[in-house]
């Protein structure tokens, strides 16, 4: 009776531990938000647009794998469109095949959160993916703005890659341009060109940060370039999309 009762106190502080042990591992464990766009019209081409399938796949897989907990939200809420020519197979990679085969993620972008029921308050960094569609939605969504000058002064990171710092363009901090003598990068001016849309995009994402301030850098077309300012990160195209996912790790893994 004695061993049965020993037992039962040992199973029970080991669960009680256990507990305790999942509860602490969950407050401890850092939550990014993913803001995505819901706009799904190339200006007045006719054509399709929406986030670039590897600016999401490769920063979320890079973060999931380290044990960072993942929101996503976007304007209407719902299911986010994908950029069909990012679901080219002459586009994919290890992250977007993945992507493609994880009926998890699928289901969880099927029930994105209303970016206007977000607080920032719940999460330690937001993130943006690419793509051309938020040049049109998220660069003038309130709720965006405000988000990312909450983050920011909450000293929290803010990171963004390709098209999505245009999101920055109407982004003030204190009544300045975020972005005034930091330094940014973004899709170029030239690979906007080589990809024939300088007349279609509402404006070039280069151009608009340089005359808020920004000091814009970049690397050769199409090849992996990312900048650190501090708590904003950008990333030039959709192969900077891991470098700028390593660098918010660093900054996440930084504040313990």
């Amino acid at each position: 009776m004695k061993r049965i009762a020993l037992f039962a106190i040992i199973a029970f502080t080991a669960s009680t531990i256990l507990a305790t042990a999942q509860k602490t591992n969950k407050k401890s464990m850092k939550k990014v938000l993913f803001v995505v766009t819901s706009n799904d019209k190339l200006g007045n081409t006719g054509e399709k647009t929406g986030f670039w399938s590897e600016e999401f796949a490769a920063p979320y897989y890079e973060l999931l794998d380290q044990g960072i907990e993942i929101t996503i939200a976007t304007p209407l809420g719902g299911q986010p469109p994908i950029d069909p020519k990012s679901a080219d197979p002459a586009s994919a990679t290890e992250d977007t095949k993945r992507f493609d085969a994880d009926k998890t993620l699928q289901e969880k972008l099927k029930h994105t959160h209303k970016l206007s029921t977000i607080n920032q308050a719940d999460y330690d960094a937001v993130f943006y993916p690419g793509g051309h569609g938020p040049l049109w939605d998220l660069v003038e969504d309130k709720n965006s703005i405000a988000l990312i000058e909450s983050f920011y002064t909450h000293n929290k990171p803010v990171a963004f890659v390709c098209h999505a710092p245009a999101v920055l363009k109407n982004v003030k901090v204190k009544g300045d341009y975020l972005v005034k003598g930091k330094k940014v990068t973004g899709f170029t001016n030239e690979e906007e060109e080589a990809v024939g849309l300088t007349k279609v995009v509402p404006f070039l994402l280069e151009d608009a940060l340089t005359q808020n301030g920004g000091v814009f850098s970049k690397g050769p077309n199409w090849q992996p370039y990312s900048v650190e300012d501090g708590l904003l990160i950008t990333g030039q195209n959709p192969a900077s999309s891991k470098l700028v996912a390593g660098k918010l790790l660093q900054q996440l893994n930084a504040k313990k």
